[in-house]
């Protein structure tokens, strides 16, 4: 498979308030963020011709940045204009969307009071995160060697980039071995979230997630607990160890990239995408558009 750079594309990245081309998006190697991991970003879906949940997306981008302490210096309201605006730009209507603040380079040490913030929104064309016979028997899932720090460790609510250290170095490993994605336990050795995206099991008609005390609560994962309490479907959100995984008869997992997706193993363990999860699939397949329908803005 033929890979595409990221910094070699057509098209046009918003930065810090103006257009410029694609390939001249650029940052000074001696930016803070690059040394230090103060970035905050986003990860969102346009669908049809609008972005899903933009408003809470933005939100979160800002709470994120005031965990980090520094500030965006855009509204909310500018941003999330500039991020439709620059999927027009670039003649998307399907697409990722990715926006991003950092502390730049007027100052490198540890201290930041001096450095301003940059802020970026790139949007490309993002098609299905698994194929459809590895969506159909459900993603493969080891554990990951690494846990989520506790939240009196580290901003566990701030979507910060330095946080997915040790995701990448997870999903790397996994991949190596055949898997497509890890999952990570909290540092009290209970369920946590996979690198990118959470979980849900199923038991008796009911769903399971863990609480969110050490990860993100996700747009996609609140959108789902949702939906599913409106089918009437009953959502625990607890403490889940490893030894009670047996117990479930069905997983997936939920986010603005993977959306709804079936896991088919964990370790050792089997499960199988049953009735429940592909009704999920497609109430959020469907929800995620109906925002089109009647050009209404979904913030769930």
């Amino acid at each position: 498979m033929t890979i595409v750079p990221f910094d070699d594309r057509d098209g046009w990245i918003w930065l810090d308030g103006q257009f410029v081309p694609w390939r001249d998006a650029n940052l000074h190697v001696l930016s803070h963020a690059l040394h230090y991991g103060a970035a905050v970003f986003e990860g969102e879906r346009m669908y049809d011709g609008r972005i899903f949940a933009l408003e809470a997306h933005t939100r979160r981008l800002f709470r994120s940045a005031e965990l980090l302490d520094f500030a965006i210096p855009f509204t909310e309201d500018e941003i999330n204009h500039a991020s439709a605006e620059t999927c027009a730009k670039n003649g998307l209507r399907n697409c990722y969307v990715r926006p991003i603040a950092w502390r730049g380079p007027e100052q490198l040490s540890v201290s930041a009071l001096q450095t301003r913030t940059r802020v970026a929104i790139a949007v490309w064309e993002w098609p299905k995160y698994f194929d459809a016979a590895k969506f159909q028997r459900g993603v493969r899932l080891c554990w990951a060697k690494y846990r989520r720090p506790p939240a009196e460790a580290a901003p566990t609510a701030a979507k910060a980039a330095g946080l997915y250290m040790i995701c990448t170095i997870s999903k790397n490993d996994a991949e190596r071995n055949g898997y497509d994605d890890a999952l990570m336990l909290d540092c009290s050795g209970a369920i946590a979230e996979t690198t990118g995206a959470n979980i849900f099991f199923v038991r008796d008609g009911q769903l399971y997630t863990p609480e969110p005390t050490c990860f993100l609560d996700g747009i996609t994962r609140q959108t789902v607990i949702g939906l599913a309490r409106k089918m009437g479907i009953a959502v625990t959100e607890t403490r889940i160890e490893p030894g009670m995984l047996s117990t479930f008869s069905e997983c997936f997992i939920v986010g603005t990239a993977a959306e709804v997706t079936p896991v088919g193993e964990i370790g050792v363990l089997t499960f199988h995408p049953g009735r429940l999860t592909f009704d999920l699939v497609d109430a959020y397949a469907d929800h995620v558009r109906a925002h089109v329908k009647d050009r209404r803005l979904v913030t769930a």
